[in-house]
């Protein structure tokens, strides 16, 4: 009797488990969308761990063609847009319903799930208005005597230490880790000189992806539901303790001088101006959320602007003739300076910099997706309806290689972002730094640090490849991490520019 009562069980619990995968498994098909046949248990993820994200993102845009294409996030169904058209809908017409990012680092990690990245409204909206101040053209303006004093300091250890001893991604972590570090928290380093600093020790652990950390970020990014089960964090324990010690030390520091303070001069001001204030009576800025939006400053901008200029520098290295037009474009502007530095809005204004700087970001956007979720059921066609609840992912890794908006894509040509050519791209295909209200908030910053640390290299030194270097295209990327970053440490030879 027993037996057959567990038989029963048995046979009825795999039957649901039968039914409810047949069920999902033609979620998309019932609806009229192309879709990548889901692993049982994995859905579309089988990728993680092994293949680089924006890698995947690629495939499924060059497999499908298709403006639209229908994934699972495990057990969850959820939905890429390819088609610009779209995108501009999700990001901008209709942003309202998007308002929201899909990815989340649970109540388990205050410091990762507070900041300006993955919090959602209305703590979003409220953070996102006091912090936009910041990043004012005067503001920006006077940290560039602080990045120059960096940018002279890393050419001093350029040319103090061997070429082979100077990975690209990790010299450039060094100098954006001690120029955001002091933005950010009011913390003095000496990383760009020495590649050491206690907040170099943090950064540097951000960088670092074993198996359980790849794992951690893949659940925030794309499996959120796993991350208060597992306990997943976005930063290192040990990191947000560090954050903690630091801003207590600075607010002591400041408690005087903040109330005194009219406008704030940097993003640490800002963060204190809102400890200060409670500006919309339910909001509440506690010492973690302040603490999450100098944090996420530091993880989304030391690492990123690091990995663009590597790539810059490679891109150049590889391609002499691009290197030599860009550095007669910058020799003419420091002459028409009577040989002093270049100042920071004729480098905004210099053509060729700005597309070389815009042809790296297109082939190496550092997220190749935009993640939303849909608040409401939302029609995007006569034939789909996307439900609430339903994570989107803009592919827009996909746009940047399409050869319909960018012909030969997997060739480095800045060409393509010269001003009579710029204007002929089509709109959302190029989002390099996001699109709509949750677009990069430190764009504008990151931008600047590179127009100022890349023409100082270029002018003191001419790059060339390493012998054995692989070529750009032959580059494989990290699979552990999520951002589209080498898979290994590359080099190239700075020669001094007095010696040739």
């Amino acid at each position: 009797m027993i037996i057959n009562i567990v038989l029963c069980v048995v046979t009825l619990v795999v039957v649901w488990i039968y039914l409810r995968w047949i069920n999902l498994r033609d979620y998309w098909k019932t609806r009229g969308v192309p879709f990548a046949s889901p692993h049982p248990i994995m859905g579309s993820m089988t990728f993680l761990q092994r293949e680089n994200p924006a890698v995947w993102m690629r495939r499924i845009y060059d497999t499908y063609k298709s403006p639209y294409v229908g994934i699972w996030i495990f057990q969850r169904p959820a939905l890429i847009i390819n088609s610009p058209e779209i995108a501009r809908r999700v990001l901008v017409k209709d942003a309202y319903n998007f308002r929201d990012r899909f990815v989340s680092s649970g109540s388990t990690d205050p410091i990762g799930a507070l900041n300006l990245f993955t919090v959602n409204d209305p703590i979003w909206t409220e953070v996102r208005r006091r912090l936009t101040g910041v990043f004012t053209s005067a503001r920006l303006k006077s940290m560039q005597p602080f990045i120059r004093s960096k940018t002279k300091e890393l050419l001093t250890r350029i040319g103090r230490e061997k070429s082979d001893n100077l990975s690209l991604r990790f010299i450039f972590s060094d100098i954006t880790t001690d120029i955001i570090s002091t933005a950010a928290f009011g913390v003095a380093g000496d990383a760009t000189l020495t590649g050491q600093s206690p907040m170099r020790e943090v950064t540097l652990q951000f960088q670092t992806f074993d198996f359980y950390r790849g794992l951690s970020w893949s659940s925030i990014f794309f499996c959120p539901s796993l991350v208060d089960v597992f306990g997943f964090s976005l930063f290192p324990k040990s990191s947000t303790n560090y954050f903690r010690r630091v801003f207590q030390h600075v607010v002591e520091q400041r408690k005087e001088s903040i109330q005194k303070i009219a406008e704030p001069k940097d993003l640490l001001d800002a963060l204190l101006k809102l400890k200060q204030e409670n500006s919309d009576g339910k909001t509440v800025f506690s010492d973690d959320l302040i603490i999450s939006q100098a944090a996420i400053f530091l993880q989304a901008g030391f690492d990123t602007s690091a990995i663009t200029m590597s790539f810059v520098i490679y891109e150049l290295a590889h391609h002499p003739d691009y290197q030599e037009r860009l550095y007669k474009e910058l020799l003419e502007a420091k002459e028409a300076s009577n040989g002093d530095e270049i100042d920071s809005q004729k480098l905004s204004e210099l053509s060729y910099l700005n597309a070389v700087l815009k042809e790296t970001e297109r082939k190496y956007p550092i997220l190749g997706w935009l993640d939303r979720i849909a608040a409401e059921d939302y029609k995007v066609d006569d034939k789909l309806t996307i439900k609430a609840g339903t994570p989107i992912y803009v592919n827009a890794v996909g746009m940047h290689f399409d050869p319909q908006y960018f012909p030969d894509p997997e060739i480095f040509d800045p060409e393509r972002f010269m001003p009579e050519n710029e204007k002929m791209i089509t709109p959302f295909t190029y989002m390099p730094f996001g699109e709509g209200p949750r677009n990069c908030i430190g764009k504008r910053f990151a931008i600047q640090n590179m127009q100022i640390i890349i023409p100082a290299i270029l002018l003191k030194y001419e790059v060339r490849p390493l012998p054995g270097s692989p070529k750009p295209r032959d580059l494989e990327f990290e699979k552990k991490g999520l951002f589209l970053a080498p898979d290994y440490d590359i080099y190239v030879n700075f020669i001094p520019r007095e010696t040739q």
